[in-house]
Parts: structure tokens; sequence; C-alpha cells
């Protein structure tokens, strides 16, 4: 029989595994260095918790989950896997009522998309959220921007734009083209694909919708602006119409300004008109971080979803976050090289001399361990020369080696691998020989 993976899913062999867990490890430390606790959710919901919040694509996006028994057998659903790890908070904001508030958290986890795969895009994938609920301050929509930048920058990345916009001033954009109604959700999913199908795709996707030149000229008369933040702002509250726009307008600058107090550069922060973002729950200011090289489009965004956790309980509950794409991080920092020397493998193995003492190692690599230095006990058959080689190629720093002279002598044998030298010591001296090189990392 040939074995194959599910289309859109993939294994993770130790090196890529380790990196995985190397990204997540560093995320999550900012995320508490700013404030964020943990949460974490199932894997799947009640269908009727994930349906229509995502607009009409999340519906086709789905992976649904038959009910047990005769349902199963008619077709009928009642769970799917989530989706995304926002719709799940929304949910355990509405039923856990007691929060504190501002509640401030972050999650880590696999969520499930039934799509196309691609470049950079799967079925099964990881995001690393972190959200605020419970406030309508501009610095709470900064912070989640802030978090986000500094996240990159630990992770090493350095050229990198964090394009915004507002949900409202896109809403003027489309109530100007006379775009209303569900018309309006189709044309902003039309200007978020832009970055892809270009401007040629997406005014011919425009005519395509029913905006006549005239319409789609007042669209570009908008996206088209350019300038720094301050000009582009005055473009869009100068063509754009309607209560909110002042409002977003202001939303933004104070975002901006914000932003900057929380320490990301202003050259990092661009204003952008074309920016939309599909998901119909946004409701103020959206944004996205873009590495400039390689171009695999953006790699962390988010905005404020007002609405989405009032849609679960009895009251409206103000929130905003951000979610960065693990897969797409991991791809740009492998293609950059920006990944060091693993940190995760043993320090030492101890090798087996021989099977009479086989116990003795073990007592060996016990100790080691308690001494809390990570250590490899070689567990398969071999000579001396294969195991050493063995743990060579695994790049293991230290060999442990009791041969029967120094068992005898209660010593063992300690093995740098780089150098080839050996000495021979006692356990304790041993034990704080790696425990010296573990400490200074190298």
């Amino acid at each position: 029989m040939s074995v194959h993976l599910a289309r859109g899913t993939r294994d993770f062999l130790p090196d890529e595994a380790a990196h995985r867990h190397h990204v997540i490890g560093q995320l999550q430390e900012v995320f508490a260095r700013h404030g964020f606790e943990p949460l974490e959710t199932p894997a799947f919901e009640r269908i009727e918790t994930l349906t229509g919040k995502y607009g009409d694509e999340g519906q086709k996006l789905m992976f649904k989950i038959l009910k047990r028994g005769a349902g199963s057998e008619r077709g009928e659903c009642d769970l799917a896997l989530r989706y995304d790890l926002t719709v799940p908070l929304a949910r355990v904001i509405a039923m856990n009522p007691g929060l504190r508030m501002p509640f401030k958290r972050w999650q880590a986890a696999p969520v499930w998309r039934a799509e196309r795969p691609a470049r950079g895009r799967f079925r099964e994938f990881w995001q690393c959220d972190a959200d605020i609920v419970g406030s309508t301050e501009p610095l709470a929509d900064a912070q989640c921007v802030a978090v986000a930048v500094d996240a990159l920058q630990t992770l090493g990345f350095q050229r990198f734009t964090v394009r915004l916009n507002d949900r409202r001033l896109l809403a003027a954009l489309a109530r100007g083209a006379g775009a209303v109604g569900p018309l309006e959700i189709k044309l902003l999913i039309t200007l978020d694909k832009l970055d892809k199908i270009g401007r040629d795709g997406v005014d011919s996707s425009m005519a395509e919708l029913g905006l006549g030149e005239e319409r789609r000229g007042r669209v570009w008369q908008i996206l088209d602006l350019s300038g720094d933040n301050d000009t582009i702002l005055d473009g869009m509250e100068a063509g754009l119409s309607g209560g909110s726009v002042s409002e977003a307008i202001a939303s933004l600058r104070a975002v901006l300004e914000l932003a900057e107090a929380l320490g990301v550069e202003p050259d990092q922060l661009r204003i952008d008109p074309t920016l939309a973002r599909g998901l119909d729950y946004y409701t103020g200011p959206v944004f996205e971080l873009v590495v400039e090289e390689p171009r695999i489009g953006s790699i962390a965004g988010g905005g404020r979803y007002d609405d989405l956790v009032g849609i679960f309980g009895k009251k409206a509950v103000p929130a905003v976050g951000v979610a960065l794409g693990l897969e797409r991080i991991l791809i740009v920092m492998q293609e950059l090289d920006m990944f060091g020397p693993r940190t995760d493998t043993a320090t030492v193995m101890v090798a087996v001399y021989d099977e009479a003492l086989r116990l003795e190692a073990t007592r060996v690599a016990t100790a080691l361990r308690r001494a809390a230095v990570h250590t490899d006990l070689f567990v398969g058959s071999g000579s001396l020369r294969s195991q050493l080689k063995h743990a060579h190629a695994k790049a293991i720093p230290w060999a442990v080696i009791v041969g029967p002279d120094e068992a005898a002598a209660g010593l063992l044998g300690l093995k740098e691998m780089a150098t080839g030298e050996q000495e021979t010591l006692t356990l304790d001296e041993a034990i704080a020989r790696v425990q010296a090189y573990e400490r200074r990392g190298s």
C-alpha cells in the first residue's frame, strides 16, 4: 500500500520541528513581555459558533465534522474545526463575563481551512494571536501593532512594513462607489486581492460587480493617494464622506502616534488606502505586517472587531487583535537563513563500551540528567567507533565513555567531539565541565 499525507498538511522532522518550537517560544516570550496571558481553546467548536463569522468564504473553508450515529448517515454536521483563534476567543469572553477587563490574551495553536494549498498556504497551519478585549482606546490597537513589531524584531526581522487602514474608511469608499449591503463586502474582498491580481485584475473584478467606469474612478482616486502618512490621511478625509470618516482618521492618527511611543519606528508605519482585509467582523483600524524580501505577502495582520463578542453575548464588548502567521514566518526565516545552530539537542552522549558496562553507562547518564545536563544515552547496538560517529552526526558536542579501566577507578572519559581531545575525570568533574559549557552556550 502506498502511503501519502493528506493534501495541505506536513510532517515536521526534528530540524524543522526545532525551528518551529524556537519561533513559538520566542513569540510566547514577547507576548508575556507585553502583559498578555495564555489561553487555550478546543480544536473544534459547535458549528453554529463558527458559522457566519468569516463571510461567505468562511462557509467554504470550514472542515465540518459529521454527527455521530444516524445523523452521519444523512450527512448532518454539528461540529467544525476552528478556522481561526479569534472566533473561539469571542465565545470564551461571552461565556466568562467575570473576566477582568481589559483582558489581554495570547494563543498559539493550529487551525484548519479547506482551501487550495499553495506556497505558504496550507490546510492545517498555526496561528499565534495576541488580543486585547474590553478597551476602545487607540492605545489597545497600538499595543497590538507594537507587540507584532517586537515579535518580528525578536526573531531577527529587520526590513518590514506595517500597513494600516480603517474599515470605516473602506465602508465610506464603498458607499461613494455605490457598493452597499452585500456588494460592499464583495468590493472589499476584491480590493484585498490587489497584491495578487494587480490593478487591472481588481478593476476588471469591480466591473464584474457592476461598478461603472465613473464609480471605479472614485475608488481609484482614494487608492492612488500617495505621500507621507499625514498627506494620505488628509486626502482620505477630503475625498470620503460620512459621519464615521473623521472619527476613523482621528483613530489612525492616534494609533500612529502611540505606536511610535511604544517603540515602533516611524518609517515602519505606512497608511495604505488599499489595505482591506476581507474579514466581515472588522469594525475599525486594520493592519498588516509585510516583509520586503522575499515577497510572500503579509506575515501578520489584525484589527479591531468591536461587534464580534456581542454576537455571542448580551452586550457588545470591544476588542482588537493581531495574528502572526507561523508558516509564512518560518518560510521567510528559512529562505533568509535566519536560524542559528540548534540548541535543543543533547549536550552529552553517553556511549556504551560493551554489554558488561551497560549498567554503569546508564548510571552515569542518570547522574548527568539529575544535574540538569541534556544527556542522550546510546540505546542501539554497535561499536564504540560507530557510537561516536552517531554523536558527531547529531552534532552532540561531548561524549562520555566508561571503559573497564575507568570503571574500576571510578572515573570516566569525556571527549570533546569538535577537537577529538579526551580527558579522564571524575563524574563530578565531568558534570562541572559540561555545565560550564552549557552556561556559556558553546
